[in-house]
């Protein structure tokens, strides 16, 4: 049964219902959310400054232990220095640099000399480029102060949270609409499987719902398999065991633009359940914010039918 993606004259409405409840969200709680990570951040850049000496000595040795402190190091010069940027003023290896900021590592077969050569060259632009701005004991000849320290880490932290703000917003929306399914179903007599009970999809018992599950899929021919994670896997109470459960993705958004550059993932992750488990796969999306016309008539083209977060008791109508 459809559920909303065939009502195309209801879009307009629940589009603008849709926004107003994201903005809701987001001038009262946005603002926690990014402040109690930049509490953190500033508490992971002060360690970093006390490993570096409050950045007058950062030695390969450090670098090489502590891979993932490059991204602070990067926000401590002036201007704050890019990733391609930082590789080409060091004249160093993209993927040496890309590894420790993608996966906080050094590359597994880069001997230790040959890295040391590297982080030395690194590790000279961001001393030469420290901003004293913002590090004002640099050259100054007396050690920082704790006030200083603080103020310059927490100038610091600012830097790193507003590179990454859209992903801690995201992050604490999605937690907030998978916390909304789980009292809804909750409400509905379900229960929650726990990591620790190992149950897969394709084992649930009807009335059980998971978050965040892995489903195994295979790719183009057949002959290789990945698993996708599925933010919320649910068993309908009048399921039959060895059904396959119901798939839901968690959607947010904060801006039109956004949401047309990622509409492919969906159809792509409904394509990939279709080819291994065929074309009973029920695949939903429960959406808040910011999606347009455009968005949900490229879904609704895939056979993918959403509930609306603003509406959330239209999960009854996929049987749950």
């Amino acid at each position: 049964m459809a559920v909303n993606f065939d009502k195309p004259l209801q879009w307009k409405a629940d589009i603008a219902r849709s926004v107003d409840m994201y903005n809701d969200w987001f001038m009262q709680f946005a603002p926690t959310a990014f402040r109690s990570t930049r509490i953190q951040t500033t508490q992971d850049v002060e360690a970093a400054l006390v490993a570096t000496g409050n950045l007058t000595d950062i030695k390969p040795a450090l670098l090489r232990k502590y891979p993932e402190i490059l991204p602070t190091l990067r926000m401590s010069t002036c201007p704050p220095i890019a990733v391609d940027r930082l590789i080409g003023l060091a004249r160093v290896s993209p993927t040496f640099v890309k590894s420790m900021e993608l996966y906080k590592r050094l590359p597994m077969r880069m001997s230790v000399a040959d890295a040391d050569a590297q982080l030395a060259k690194v590790a000279d632009i961001i001393e030469r480029m420290a901003d004293p701005d913002i590090f004002v004991w640099i050259g100054r000849g007396t050690p920082a102060t704790e006030v200083e320290i603080h103020r310059a880490a927490t100038i610091v932290a600012d830097r790193l949270c507003g590179a990454v703000a859209n992903p801690i917003i995201r992050n604490a929306q999605e937690k907030r609409q998978l916390a909304g399914i789980k009292a809804w179903l909750e409400a509905k007599g379900y229960r929650q499987l726990l990591g620790g009970e190992g149950i897969k999809f394709n084992a649930m018992q009807p009335g059980t719902f998971s978050f965040r599950m892995n489903v195994p899929v295979k790719l183009e021919g057949g002959i290789q398999s990945v698993n996708i994670p599925v933010d919320a896997v649910i068993m309908p109470i009048t399921g039959l065991v060895g059904e396959l459960p119901i798939f839901l993705e968690a959607k947010s958004a904060g801006d039109f633009t956004n949401t047309n550059k990622r509409r492919k993932e969906e159809a792509v992750k409904m394509s990939q359940l279709r080819s291994t488990y065929g074309p009973g796969v029920r695949f939903n999306l429960f959406l808040c914010g910011y999606f347009d016309s455009g968005y949900l008539g490229y879904e609704a083209a895939e056979g993918i039918d959403w509930v609306w977060e603003h509406r959330i008791d239209d999960l009854a109508l996929f049987g749950i």
